[in-house]
């Protein structure tokens, strides 16, 4: 039997404009196969910008 919280995986979000790492957020890899996006804010951009999940 697995463990609890073995499936999850910590991932980092890229900003698509200026390409800073910006969050850490944790994800179940074995529910979320594809890569996330998310709308958030960067402090280089000084706006909201569409984060990418690194690979």
């Amino acid at each position: 039997m697995a463990k609890k919280g073995e499936a999850r995986e910590n991932i980092t979000f890229v900003c698509s404009e200026c390409k800073s790492e910006n969050y850490r957020k944790q994800k179940n890899k074995r529910n979320t196969t594809e890569r996330l996006k998310l709308r958030k804010y960067c402090s280089k951009c000084n706006k909201t910008t569409e984060h990418v999940e690194k690979k």
